[in-house]
């Protein structure tokens, strides 16, 4: 081969240094650009998933009480049979899920107030109290109601 064509094959082998880095920083820029957004969605559908297991939750609690004549004492009772002939269960189809968090959900039946029960998430920080993310999502109240108890 001759020297020229040696030079020509190393040019052509592949990116230079600073069109890398080039590529780079504009892959850098549109994440930063981007990512927020992204991010913020997925804070409210984590909330609207939670608000949404909530209500098939108290569904399920609603269908025990009409077959066993009282409310669960737990949610497990929900899938799991009670010593009754008047279980009709399971109420759901699978085993009681976590919250988008990975925390359980808190029931308790009665609940305050004069609730036959309450189901809360205590959302992302697992503890009461808290706002946005961390805002405590339960049976009660939608999303956003933060004047109602």
């Amino acid at each position: 081969m001759k020297k020229n064509q040696l030079r020509k094959i190393n040019c052509e082998k592949g990116f230079t240094l600073i069109e890398l880095t080039i590529v780079i920083i504009i892959l850098g820029l549109m994440a930063a650009l981007v990512a927020p957004r992204m991010f913020g969605k997925v804070d409210k559908a984590q909330q609207n998933t939670t608000q949404t297991q909530i209500s098939l939750l108290s569904t399920a609690c609603d269908t025990f009480r009409l077959d066993m004549g009282r409310f669960p004492e737990s949610l497990d009772e929900l899938t799991n049979r009670v010593d009754s002939n008047k279980w009709e269960g399971p109420y759901l189809p699978k085993a009681v899920p976590k919250d988008p968090w990975n925390n359980p959900y808190v029931y308790t039946s009665p609940g305050e107030n004069g609730r036959d029960y309450d189901i809360i998430s205590y959302g992302a920080d697992g503890t009461e109290g808290g706002e946005g993310i961390n805002a405590d999502i339960c049976n009660w109240k939608s999303i956003g109601d933060e004047n109602e108890e």
